[in-house]
């Protein structure tokens, strides 16, 4: 009891040194803790990967291969240890050859998918810029009708990955998020996604799997970093002094759209049957006694394009893959401006909602359905576009919609969240 007694005395006596060891043992069993729980994670993860692995293959078949595309500078470059800890082992557990190509620089991507030779499925780990770099080599090659066969699997290493949520289920854990996309990439679900063409007057065509962002919370979300050391009210500080240097915001802008197009039925995933031998000869002598008349080529009418003059805070043109599962009627892309009457509250109220999920509208924004669009600005206030959270200079441009250019890997589970938010 004399030491139990002394121990408390001591600890009073030196209360400083103890409440200091105390928040260390304390930060370092909450470190300790996360370690063991990503390890966990790794090991089921590894678990569902081996059955995948011990699946027998006919003599005549070979292993899957998979090309990687690896941004090694993503997460602050900390992506190519994330994925060596997390999505190689579950890759190679399951059987699948993988090849690794990193890339150095920015815009390598590009190039490389370019270059690339067929494979079974194309895997992107990085962010939003490796992702888009990649989709545009992709559908600049001459062989894009090919390519844009392959499967594309998505595995989230960047500081924005946009279109995560579209295919997986999202947590705070990275170890988490890391390993389900990966095995979502083995299980083989897929869903096309559609694809925006973007053309300027000189350069080649740039391509986006989310969108095209333009306006005053475009600009004020680039600096809302400057601002760290107000902690969480930076984003309201931005928007704040912004409003300060400049008010109001409001751009004007010309857009020119076409309506949207009907979207034809989709192809079955699997070639029917060929009809036997008796069926077929059938047919043919019907064909040649009574053969079909030909229709008479249909006239294509002109193009009608219509014009809208708006002035507004920002401009998003987006596709809809936020829902990649939602059976639409038209193939179309959505053209959102924000109106240009809002308040100094209700702008900085906006802007934080919109630092957290760019499609975030008000009511009373403007959304028009459009299958491709033109964009003129005025050579003032041109500023600079976001596509895909990468910044380009923003300068006229016909934006053309690709309706389900692209198959990605997506989560069984996922899907069923998305269907169950249509219904």
């Amino acid at each position: 009891m004399a030491r139990v007694v002394r121990g408390f005395r001591t600890l009073r006596n030196h209360w400083k040194k103890s409440t200091f060891a105390v928040c260390v043992l304390s930060y370092g069993g909450y470190w300790l803790y996360g370690k063991h729980c990503d390890n966990v994670l790794r090991r089921e993860a590894c678990l569902v990967a081996r059955e995948f692995g011990r699946q027998q293959i006919a003599p005549q078949e070979r292993l899957r291969k998979a090309t990687v595309i690896l941004n090694p500078a993503a997460c602050s470059g900390k992506a190519n240890n994330l994925f060596e800890k997390n999505a190689v082992p579950i890759l190679h557990l399951a059987g699948v050859e993988i090849t690794i190509v990193k890339t150095d620089y920015e815009g390598q991507a590009k190039k490389l998918t370019e270059l690339m030779e067929q494979t079974d499925m194309l895997i992107v780990a990085g962010g939003d810029g490796t992702l888009q770099e990649v989709v545009t080599g992709l559908l600049r090659r001459p062989d894009q009708d090919t390519v844009c066969n392959t499967p594309i699997g998505f595995i989230p290493l960047g500081s924005h990955n946009s279109l995560s949520p579209s295919l997986h289920l999202l947590s705070d854990n990275k170890v988490k998020d890391i390993t389900s996309a990966t095995l979502s990439i083995l299980k083989g679900e897929t869903v096309p996604l559609d694809v925006l063409q973007i053309k300027g007057e000189k350069e080649q065509p740039v391509f986006a799997l989310m969108g095209l962002r333009w306006g005053a919370f475009r600009d004020v979300a680039a600096t809302i970093s400057k601002y760290w050391y107000l902690g969480p009210l930076k984003t309201k500080a931005a928007h704040w002094f912004s409003t300060l240097r400049e008010w109001p915001l409001a751009r004007d802008v010309s857009v020119s759209y076409l309506d949207p197009s009907l979207r034809p039925p989709d192809l079955p995933s699997q070639k029917p049957p060929r009809p036997s031998l008796l069926h077929r000869i059938i047919r043919r002598l019907k064909n040649r006694w009574n053969p079909p008349v030909e229709e008479p080529p249909k006239v294509e009418e002109p193009e009608q394009w219509k014009e809208e003059q708006l002035s507004t805070l920002e401009l998003f043109i987006q596709t809809h893959n936020k829902n990649p599962v939602e059976r639409r009627i038209n193939d179309s892309l959505m053209i959102c401006a924000e109106p240009d009457n809002l308040t100094v509250g209700e702008y900085i109220t906006v802007g934080n909602k919109k630092e957290e999920d760019p499609t975030v509208f008000t009511k009373d924004s403007t959304k028009l359905e459009a299958s491709a669009c033109r964009l003129q600005l005025p050579e003032v206030t041109a500023g600079f576009y976001n596509i895909d959270n990468e910044e380009y200079e923003a300068m006229p441009v016909e934006i053309k919609l690709l309706p389900r250019k692209l198959r990605f890997f997506i989560s069984a589970e996922r899907r069923e969240q998305l269907l169950l938010q249509v219904q």
